[in-house]
């Protein structure tokens, strides 16, 4: 199945199953939900501030998803968002993403929860969704678009799959629309990358496959947070995950969580909720 991936969505593929990241994201990163959290204090633990943020973008839909509905969740990770969805709203949800090793663990809590007849886990890549034209009333990502090698193929498969007047709802790491060129140089090389989106980008690429803005809510300050969150529990914890997680990749991630954090201090960085409506 890897051969058939680009080389960005591979490359993502490889790092999250490997056993170093597996532990370290189920451990630090946030439980069920690996993505940035959206924060009341400086202090609040990871995991109720990474559920909030799932909230957060679930409230803006609330009022026209149901029971009816399907849902598309790209780059799914454990599969919380989706389980949350389905535990709300009472809608399918189809948790596309590319590790087989978190895809392991999402159906293990998925069924744990009772929830395997709403969430359906599919080993696959966003640039190539594997559902037919217009199957889905709402698509929805939370900071897995940056991995791509091709965001545009990505923006134009989710317009491909929503239904007319269907709704995409994402988050993603991103540089500011007035980012100098070169000073995320470390960022990149640490995941592997050649650039990331910016939000204009991403209206624009809205734009060109009939996917409207109906808001972009942008929250920087709670990507800045999150990583250094992050880094403060991964040295807190550093005694009790060494035994689980390899010493090279923790100070790596150290690292990495640090190129991250100025690069948000500096306001070279955005982060936030986009939401889209897909017109006729």
């Amino acid at each position: 199945m890897s051969l058939d991936y680009s080389a960005a969505v591979n490359t993502a593929r490889e790092y999250y199953n490997s056993e170093d990241a597996d532990n370290f994201y189920a451990i630090i990163w946030g439980g069920e939900d690996i993505h940035i959290g959206w924060y009341d204090n400086e202090t609040e633990p990871i995991e109720i501030a990474s559920r909030r943020t799932v909230t957060q973008m679930a409230d803006r839909i609330a009022e026209t998803i149901s029971p009816n509905s399907r849902v598309l969740d790209l780059g799914a990770g454990y599969g919380g968002a989706a389980r949350y969805l389905a535990k709300r709203f009472g809608c399918n949800v189809v948790a596309l993403n590319l590790s087989e090793a978190e895809n392991e663990r999402s159906r293990k809590l998925n069924a744990e929860q009772s929830l395997d007849h709403l969430v359906d886990v599919i080993d696959g890549s966003f640039e190539e969704i594997p559902a037919e034209d217009a199957s889905f009333d709402f698509v929805w990502s939370q900071d897995a678009i940056l991995h791509s090698g091709d965001r545009s193929r990505v923006i134009s498969e989710v317009s491909r799959v929503l239904k007319s007047g269907g709704e995409f709802l994402f988050t993603d790491p991103m540089q500011a629309d007035d980012c100098p060129p070169g000073v995320l140089q470390p960022i990149l090389s640490r995941i592997h990358l050649d650039t990331l989106a910016s939000p204009q980008f991403y209206v624009d690429q809205g734009d060109a496959v009939n996917l409207t803005l109906v808001n972009f809510d942008c929250q920087t300050q709670h990507l800045t947070r999150h990583y250094s969150r992050v880094l403060e529990e991964t040295s807190r914890r550093e005694s009790e995950i060494i035994s689980l997680i390899s010493p090279e990749y923790i100070e790596r991630m150290k690292a990495g969580l640090g190129h991250w954090i100025d690069g948000g201090r500096n306001g070279y960085l955005a982060w936030g909720i986009f939401h889209f409506a897909k017109s006729a």
